[in-house]
């Protein structure tokens, strides 16, 4: 059953506070001023109800189903921006783009050194528990990657991803040539043991959505003669968005196919208009598309496509087969930890 995240106390979005052309009266600007104050108050709300981070177009989706117009989509994406920069929203209310975080930024131990000795005596202690000599991927027949097109689904799919040991990448688009070799690498070090790798993908239903796997499999073997390997005997299995998870799901559909570099697909002027895979998608949807980011309003649902789709390629038991098996491991550790403390007792 679809989560909905309004609540009995509150109500719904009147609509999008909006500042209008020309000076205001005192009056106008108390007024603006109000139901600016509501719009992020109930974004707050919300927030304290999500077990996830979104980013501010995936809060246009959550805010539809409290009255946000889907035609406010752009309008409400840069006002949560604009007050997170003013401060009426917390900088961290959206999701952080991991890419584009420092490093090295200074950490300091806000501990004494009783405190700090004992916090790194427990860490010791511990250690074991983190133990993995050995891959989850050994015993089994094949080695599963996850791309996603959205940080929303990065931030929803992880733990998931977490719990059956599988790397998740944000793609957004090709630009990072990086992120596909280090896959790539992975996928040839891992088919050389004999694995069969999978690339598990969620994106857009849209034309080039639709299409990914093509387009995938044809930027890996762009860096083939780099990385030394070609994926052509990748499985790429594109599970989502699809029109059966969409229409059940009721997520949002956009009247226009306009992409990233601001054409329209739908549009005869669009160099890649008379395409195919434009064409057939154009016939069978529409100049229509719905994106990844509709998936935060439906999150268990979204969580349950993402597991299925792994199960696909890996055991249900696998998790537990593998704790079973780094059992002795990691009680060998402990047991030496405990050993070597003692004899630094002495």
């Amino acid at each position: 059953m679809p989560i909905s995240h309004s609540s009995p106390q509150r109500k719904r979005l009147s609509g999008l506070p909006r500042r209008g052309r020309g000076r205001k009266s005192e009056a106008a600007e108390a007024a603006y001023t109000e139901e600016l104050e509501a719009f992020c108050d109930k974004i707050r709300q919300i927030d304290s109800t999500l077990d996830f981070k979104v980013s501010s177009r995936g809060w246009c989706y959550i805010l539809e189903e409290h009255g946000l117009g889907k035609g406010e989509f752009d309008s409400a994406q840069k006002l949560i921006n604009d007050c997170r920069k003013s401060g009426l929203l917390p900088i961290d209310i959206c999701a952080v783009d991991v890419k584009r975080e420092a490093e090295n930024v200074e950490a300091l131990d806000e501990s004494d050194p009783e405190e700090e000795a004992l916090s790194w005596i427990e860490t010791v202690q511990r250690a074991h528990r983190h133990y993995t000599p050995f891959s989850f991927w050994d015993e089994l027949d094949a080695y599963v990657e996850m791309w996603v097109e959205k940080i929303d689904l990065r931030s929803l799919f992880s733990p998931i991803c977490a719990e059956f040991n599988i790397p998740i990448t944000n793609v957004v688009g090709w630009n990072d040539i990086n992120s596909r070799a280090a896959s790539a690498r992975r996928f040839s070090d891992w088919e050389g043991k004999g694995k069969q790798c999978v690339l598990l993908y969620c994106g857009d239903h849209d034309p080039g959505g639709l299409n990914i796997s093509d387009f995938i499999r044809s930027n890996l073997a762009d860096i083939g003669e780099a990385v030394d390997w070609y994926p052509t005997d990748l499985t790429i299995d594109r599970f989502g968005l699809n029109y059966d998870f969409i229409e059940a799901n009721r997520l949002t559909w956009i009247d226009n196919l306009e992409t990233s570099s601001g054409g329209r697909l739908d549009d005869p002027r669009h160099p890649n208009h008379n395409k195919s895979y434009v064409q057939s998608y154009l016939q069978r949807f529409g100049a229509r598309k719905v994106e990844a980011n509709a998936l935060v309003v439906r999150p268990e649902a979204g969580r349950q496509l993402c597991r299925q789709t792994i199960l696909r390629y890996v055991p249900a038991n696998a998790v537990r087969q593998y704790e079973e098996r780094l059992r002795p491991a990691r009680i060998a550790l402990r047991d030496e930890i405990a050993r070597r403390l003692a004899e630094a007792g002495e």
